[in-house]
C-alpha cells in the first residue's frame, strides 16, 4: 500500500517536467522573436548594430552541402513531430531565409507566393473538388456500385471486379482519393465479406481501385504538376488515360485469375440473387447523366475547346444538375459541399505557399545545382538516375502527402530529367526530348499511386482502417496492399520501358 504514491509520482514528475520545459522553450522563443523584431524595426539591417543579439545572416557562410542537411533534416524532424506540412515548410523557409540572408531577403516570400496566386489554372482545383463533393452527395457512388455489382456479381471474383470498375468510373468523376476509398469501403467491403471473400482481395481491390483517382482525369494532382512543371494540363490528362486504364485492367485480371484458380477466394453471387439481362440494361439509365457529364468535361478539355478552369466550371454546374435529377439536391448539401471544397482548397494552397518558399529559397542558394551535380556524378546511366528518382519518390511517399512531395521534389527533379537523354530500354523506342516532362509527369502520378498503398504510412491504408470491422488487423491491411503495390510497380515499369503508353494519345490529339 505504501508504494502506490511512489509509483504515481513518476508519471506526475515527468509530466510536470515536460510542462515546465515547454513553458521555458516558449518563453525563450518569444524572447528571441521580440529581440529580432526590435532589430528589424529600429536598427539598420545592413549595419552591425544590434539590440542584445542578432541572428540575421548568422548562417550566411554555410556551404550548400551542410545547408542541405540542415534544411531537410529540420524538415524531417518537424514532420516526425506531427506538425502540419504547410506551416512547417513555410515556417522553416522563412527561418532559413532570415538566418542565411537578412531582413531584406524576406522579400523572397511574397515574390514566390504572388505568381501562384495569379495562376489561373489553380482555380480548377476548387471547382473539381466541388464537383466531386456534389456527385458524392447525390448518392452516385452507391448507385454506381449497385449497377456494376449486379452486372458482375455472377462471376468468381465478380464483386471485387465490380469494386475496381466502379472505382475506375468514380476516378473519372471525382479524382479525390479519400472519398473513393472510404465510400467504397463502406459500400463494397460488407458485401464482399458477407459472401466469404478473401480479406486480402476484398481490401486490396478497394484500396487499389480508390487510388486510380490520382491518375485518371480529372486528377487534382495532375493540375498541380502541370503548374509546377509548366506542362499542358490537357496533354498530361491525355497521357495518363492509357496508364490509368492499364492499371485498372491489371487489377481486374489479377482478381479474376486468382478467383478462377481458387473460387473460394471470391465466390460468385448465388443464382437466386442474379438478375436478367433486361433488368441489367434497365439499371444503366441511372448512370447516363453522370457519364454524359464526365464525357462532356473531359471532351471539352481534351478537344482544346475549354481551358481546365472552364471545363471544371461546367463540371461543377453539371454536378448540381445531376444531383437535382437524382432528387438529392438540397441547400444543406450545397452548403456541406462548399465547406468541404473550402477546407480542401485551403489545405492544398497553404501547402503550395509554404513549400514554394522553402524550395524556392533552397534553389536560390544553389541547391538545384548541388543536387543535380550530386546525382549526375554517380556515373549512373540515364535510366539508372530515373530509377533512383523513382525510388526517392517511393520513400518520400511513405512519410509525406502527395502535395508536399510534388512541391518539395518535382521542382528539383524536373531540371535533372531534362538534362538526361533516354535512348530506350531493351531496344524499344526512345523518349523524344519534347516529351520528357510529360512522360516523367505520368511516371510521377503512377508513383504517387504507389505512395498511397506503401506501408507503413500510406494514406489508403488508414482510410480503409477506419471502415474495416475490428477483426481485420492492420497487419492484414498491410499484406492486402503488397500484391497491388507490385502490380502498380509493374505498371510503372511498362510506362518506363514503353514510353508510347504515355505519349501516344497526346501526340495523336495535339500532334
Amino acid at each position: 500500500m505504501s508504494t502506490s504514491p511512489t509509483i504515481a509520482s513518476g508519471p506526475n514528475l515527468s509530466g510536470k517536467l515536460g510542462t515546465w520545459l515547454m513553458i521555458l522553450a516558449t518563453v525563450g522563443f518569444g524572447l528571441i522573436i521580440c529581440v529580432e523584431m526590435i532589430n528589424i524595426l529600429f536598427y539598420d539591417p545592413f549595419s552591425d548594430e544590434k539590440f542584445l543579439f542578432k541572428f540575421a545572416g548568422s548562417l550566411a557562410s554555410v556551404e550548400i552541402g551542410p545547408l542541405t542537411y540542415l534544411m531537410f533534416g529540420s524538415l524531417f524532424v518537424a514532420l516526425m513531430m506531427g506538425l502540419p506540412l504547410a506551416f512547417v515548410t513555410g515556417g522553416l523557409g522563412v527561418l532559413f531565409v532570415y538566418l542565411v540572408g537578412d531582413a531584406m531577403m524576406l522579400n523572397i516570400v511574397p515574390s514566390r507566393i504572388f505568381p501562384m496566386m495569379t495562376n489561373s489554372d489553380l482555380a480548377a482545383i476548387p471547382l473539381f473538388i466541388f464537383m466531386a463533393s456534389m456527385l458524392e452527395r447525390a448518392g452516385l457512388i452507391e448507385e454506381m456500385f449497385s449497377v456494376v455489382y449486379k452486372w458482375m456479381g455472377g462471376l468468381s471474383g465478380g464483386l471485387a471486379t465490380a469494386t475496381i470498375l466502379a472505382s475506375t468510373l468514380l476516378a473519372a468523376m471525382v479524382g479525390v482519393i479519400g472519398a473513393a476509398v472510404v465510400t467504397m469501403g463502406i459500400i463494397a467491403l460488407p458485401a464482399m465479406l458477407k459472401r466469404g471473400y478473401d480479406h486480402k482481395i476484398a481490401i486490396g481491390s478497394i484500396m487499389a481501385g480508390g487510388t486510380l483517382g490520382i491518375l485518371i482525369p480529372p486528377s487534382i494532382l495532375a493540375i498541380l504538376y502541370a503548374v509546377v512543371a509548366q506542362q499542358s494540363v490537357g496533354e498530361l490528362y491525355l497521357g495518363s488515360v492509357i496508364p490509368g486504364l492499364m492499371l485498372s485492367s491489371l487489377y481486374i485480371a489479377y482478381v479474376l485469375i486468382r478467383s478462377w484458380l481458387n473460387p473460394s477466394l471470391g465466390p460468385p453471387v448465388p443464382e437466386d440473387e442474379r438478375i436478367s439481362l433486361r433488368e441489367k440494361l434497365a439499371l444503366l439509365k441511372g448512370l447516363i447523366a453522370p457519364l454524359i457529364l464526365v464525357g462532356l468535361v473531359l471532351g471539352l478539355l481534351f478537344g482544346g475547346i475549354a481551358t481546365p478552369v472552364e471545363a471544371a466550371g461546367i463540371g461543377s454546374f453539371g454536378a448540381i444538375v445531376v444531383a437535382m435529377m437524382h432528387g438529392k439536391f438540397s441547400i444543406g448539401g450545397l452548403r456541406e459541399a462548399s465547406i468541404t471544397t473550402a477546407k480542401a482548397s485551403a489545405m492544398v494552397l497553404w501547402i503550395m505557399f509554404g513549400a514554394s518558399v522553402f524550395v524556392g529559397f533552397y534553389i536560390l542558394q544553389g541547391g538545384q545545382q548541388f543536387v543535380t551535380d550530386a546525382i549526375l556524378s554517380t556515373g549512373m546511366s540515364s535510366y539508372g538516375i530515373l530509377f533512383l528518382l523513382m525510388g526517392l519518390l517511393i520513400v518520400l511517399g511513405m512519410f509525406l502527402d502527395w502535395v508536399g512531395i510534388l512541391l518539395l521534389a518535382v521542382p528539383i527533379f524536373i531540371p535533372i530529367v531534362k538534362a538526361l537523354t533516354f535512348e530506350g530500354l531493351f531496344g524499344l523506342p526512345p523518349v523524344d526530348g519534347d516529351d520528357v516532362v510529360l512522360w516523367f509527369g505520368v511516371l510521377y502520378l503512377v508513383n504517387m499511386q504507389m505512395s498511397f498503398l506503401s506501408p507503413p504510412f500510406g494514406y489508403a491504408l488508414f482510410y480503409i482502417r477506419g471502415v474495416c470491422p475490428p477483426e481485420i488487423s492492420m497487419g492484414t491491411i498491410f499484406k492486402s496492399s503488397l500484391v497491388f503495390l507490385a502490380i502498380q510497380a509493374l505498371g510503372l515499369m511498362v510506362c518506363i520501358a514503353i514510353p508510347g503508353v504515355v505519349t501516344w494519345l497526346p501526340g495523336l490529339v495535339y500532334g
